[in-house]
């Protein structure tokens, strides 16, 4: 071996050191991707090895308490509510994933292009301005009232109101970049704009687009099941965390775990986002050194 690729192979262990003990310097991060990698497999896993169909009903064990057989007891019709609950796990992520995917694309998108281009900066930032100025969840209300309720038009209601937030933060960034001098050198040299905004600019907006993707994921979880809650998302049969929780209410006195369980998975897997949202913020920002 030469001492040049000695020399390579050096800093290379030296850079996965530093990432390393960056890492575990957050244990924020490490905690907030664990918990989401465990709902995620849960819900993946657990019920397709499930005998019970989540829409199985029998009346003879409506509002049974939780037991050994029936883990979060069962709902107002006999359903198992441990099974509907990891079965609407995958609907309620895959909406959450689903929007954070196609507002961070369109996000990006119209941030890339309104830094680059003055006059598409007048038209599609004034656009996203009057978007955000219009609660978030007021919104996604009217929109849902234009629509008929069903996944795909909650996740299409959801990601027109998140995607102007995202056009913002990639305009914000890809500002940043247009000013370097590496964008200045390769204007000169004639590159053209498409090869500026997707080889040269587009990678400084990732680590801020990343992170932004992680709290709309959280934050689409939390919409899609107020919206099923209020009756405006996801309808039943189909189960999802919101219209389970919208069911439970008209039993909240006789069986509070029916809402107890769906509730806790809620607010463990938006906990669990949130912290793996800060823990990349603080991971990829060189300032913090992976520490707050």
């Amino acid at each position: 071996m030469s001492k040049s690729e000695a020399a390579s192979q050096a800093i290379l262990q030296e850079q996965r050191q530093i990432r390393r003990e960056r890492l575990l310097a957050n244990p924020g991060l490490i905690i907030g991707l664990c918990g989401f990698v465990v709902i995620v497999l849960a819900a993946l896993i657990i019920p397709a090895l499930s005998p019970v169909d989540p829409n199985e009903m029998t009346v003879s064990l409506r509002l049974k308490p939780p037991s050994a057989e029936h883990f979060f007891g069962t709902d107002e019709f006999g359903r198992d509510l441990f099974t509907r609950v990891l079965y609407g796990a995958r609907v309620s992520l895959g909406v959450g994933c689903s929007v954070a995917l196609f507002s961070c694309v369109l996000g990006t998108i119209i941030g890339i292009y309104a830094s680059y281009f003055k006059i598409l900066d007048h038209i599609l930032m004034r656009i996203c301005d009057g978007l955000i100025a219009i609660p978030g969840m007021l919104l996604a209300i009217a929109l849902m009232a234009a629509l008929e309720p069903g996944s795909w038009n909650v996740i299409l209601a959801l990601t027109i109101v998140y995607t102007p937030s995202v056009a913002r933060v990639v305009r914000s960034s890809a500002l940043v970049a247009r000013g370097q001098t590496y964008v200045e050198a390769a204007k000169v040299q004639g590159a053209s704009s498409a090869r500026i905004l997707w080889k040269l600019i587009l990678p400084s907006v990732i680590s801020p687009l990343t992170v932004q993707a992680s709290f709309i994921f959280a934050q689409a979880i939390i919409s899609e099941a107020s919206l099923s809650f209020l009756g405006a998302g996801i309808p039943a049969p189909a189960a999802s965390w919101g219209n389970i929780l919208q069911a439970s209410k008209q039993v909240l006195a006789k069986g509070p775990w029916t809402m107890i369980f769906p509730g806790a998975a809620v607010v463990l897997c938006v906990l669990s986002l949130n912290l793996l949202g800060d823990g990349l913020r603080d991971y990829l920002d060189p300032r913090t050194g992976g520490h707050k």
